[in-house]
């Protein structure tokens, strides 16, 4: 970390200068705000003495707003303590202190730090990822335990997050086909539950699972329409979604699936390619299995 140490108590700057550098960090320090603010780098952490006169360590804040800055203080006022945490400073420290009590303050809100922007970077993802996806409003108080059938599982995971926003809850998965959900299936009222895999379970055992989440904040997913679930029903179609029967298909029924859902976005040349026939085959298929050839606008 690029951290600086604005302190006019030079003793003071030096020693806690050597430790930090011990811990492989890099460290600068000055006695005046005039000398910094000549400078133009940029620090992760900013440790500010409020000895200096008060309009100059209101600078320091006020041009280093994305630092941590941590206030090291000789007794605590307005001026010293309670004004410059309003104006950005994040935490301070009285002194004398013990070191280590410094330190861990400094790696503690860099943690932090570190941890909002990686949270923040998820969140921009999770946008992205279900940006062309649009799911119905869902009232969620009155709305779980929900089941979701769906062709697309990224439609209902969508709708989780979306439900799980709204409650302000925590979104947790499980994947009950992966793990033995008889005893791993903990659930409480602080968390939002998806649980994928349902149309998997034997007919006994789905009931056996309705039973054990009918009082909880649960959301049931399906590719399949299911006779079985109590709750209340959400059908999601994702026209961009292949819909793929769960038995082994005839070749003649995967060829007709393949035509009919690529047809407008290939020709006829590369299509015959990617199934492994010729043109002429083909043809013989669409004639054979009935399948109308779409032409392009």
């Amino acid at each position: 970390m690029n951290i600086l140490i604005l302190e006019n108590e030079i003793y003071l700057a030096q020693k806690i200068s050597s430790r930090l550098i011990e811990d492989g960090n890099n460290c600068d320090f000055f006695e005046t705000t005039s000398q910094i603010l000549q400078k133009t780098k940029d620090y992760d952490i900013i440790l500010l003495s409020t000895s200096l006169n008060p309009c100059d360590y209101k600078k320091i804040i006020s041009v280093y707003k994305k630092s941590i800055i941590i206030l090291l203080v000789s007794y605590i006022s307005s001026e010293t303590v309670t004004k410059p945490i309003k104006a950005g400073a994040k935490d301070y420290i009285m002194k004398p202190f013990v070191m280590d009590e410094l330190i861990r303050k400094i790696y503690h809100y860099k943690e932090c730090k570190n941890i909002k922007e990686e949270i923040r970077m998820l969140r921009a993802y999770v946008d992205f990822h279900f940006m062309d996806i649009d799911t119905p409003f869902i009232e969620p108080l009155h709305s779980l335990p929900l089941m979701i059938e769906t062709n697309s599982q990224k439609c209902a995971e969508k709708l989780a997050f979306d439900l799980s926003a709204k409650m302000k809850k925590n979104l947790k998965f499980y994947d009950i086909t992966k793990e033995n959900w008889k005893k791993g299936l903990k659930l409480n009222n602080k968390n939002l539950y998806f649980i994928s895999g349902f149309d998997d379970l034997k007919a006994k055992h789905k009931e056996l699972l309705c039973q054990i989440v009918k009082k909880s904040n649960v959301i049931l997913f399906s590719y399949e329409e299911e006779p079985v679930s109590p709750f209340k029903k959400i059908k999601i179609t994702n026209p961009d979604t292949l819909t793929f029967n769960r038995n082994i298909m005839t070749i003649n029924n995967y060829v007709k699936l393949m035509v009919t859902s690529f047809q407008d976005k290939y020709p006829d040349t590369e299509l015959s390619k990617k199934l492994g026939i010729s043109r002429k085959s083909l043809w013989e298929k669409r004639k054979k299995l009935d399948i109308e050839k779409k032409h392009k606008k």
